[in-house]
């Protein structure tokens, strides 16, 4: 049985659905732009009026406004960043414990494949399911920057770096994902513990840049990969994305092991 061919079918739907709402949602964001950048003093006065603790909640700075094109898609992007990390958790939580809330783990077991080669298999089909929709939003966040910038120049250098964050931050919840799904004895409702991992990993990370709190941005993959940091500054805030990549190079290999020992539900 090819197991990757089967869990890359069987997520033919989710790629469907992730890849068409979440470039959706940011081009339609993004389409608002040209009626910002129409009355730009308007917006300023109303940005120089909120403390440097409201901007910092929602990932803005007053070094990029937000009627800048690249401060509205610092923006955008750190809102789409959300239902990213939910798709990469829901990912990691459901391709293990889907076999046991279903009772067909004991069926798979019993054929002559080993544990490491199912848990590989399925996790390179959530990769490339990921990959997928990862490009979607990479070319449909290209083609709504060019379709509304206007005459304004924008470092695309700086974006498609910003894009290539995705990559890692997706890997940094899926292994988060996958590693909880193996240590808890049953994970009953996927999508509660991707939507609770995706959204309060984005709450941490806002209160990280409300106080300040170095332990916060610790934690939280969004503040390893912040969309405006980047567009500012032009590179990786490298003490923080070393974390991320950290999470991945121990949760994954940590998975794997810990799956060789798990007592699987049979019926």
């Amino acid at each position: 049985m090819n197991i990757f061919k089967f869990e890359f079918k069987m997520l033919r739907k989710s790629i469907f659905i992730w890849g068409l709402f979440v470039p959706f949602g940011l081009v339609l964001y993004m389409s608002f732009y040209p009626w910002i950048a129409a009355d730009t003093e308007a917006f300023e006065s109303i940005m120089a009026n909120f403390p440097d603790e409201f901007l910092s909640f929602f990932g803005m700075s007053a070094e990029l406004p937000l009627f800048s094109l690249l401060g509205y898609f610092g923006l955008t992007f750190g809102m789409i960043q959300i239902p990213l990390a939910i798709q990469a958790s829901n990912y990691g939580f459901h391709i293990l414990s889907v076999e046991e809330r279903e009772l067909t783990a004991d069926f798979l077991l019993s054929k002559p494949v080993t544990r490491g080669k199912i848990l590989i298999s399925k996790c390179l089909a959530a990769f490339a399911s990921l990959t997928i929709v990862n490009l979607l939003v990479w070319v449909a966040s290209l083609i709504i920057l060019f379709i509304v910038k206007g005459d304004e120049t924008v470092n695309f250098t700086n974006v498609n770096l910003v894009l290539s964050t995705t990559v890692f931050f997706q890997l940094a919840f899926f292994g988060m994902g996958v590693l909880i799904s193996v240590l808890v004895k049953k994970v009953t409702s996927v999508l509660s513990f991707s939507m609770a991992l995706g959204f309060g990993m984005y709450i941490v990370s806002s209160f990280g840049s409300i106080l300040s709190s170095k332990l916060f941005n610790i934690i939280s993959p969004y503040s390893h990969f912040s969309p405006t940091y980047i567009l500012i500054n032009g590179k990786y805030e490298w003490s923080l994305a070393i974390i991320s990549f950290i999470i991945i190079l121990v949760t994954l290999p940590l998975s794997y092991f810990l799956y060789q020992k798990r007592n699987i539900a049979s019926l």
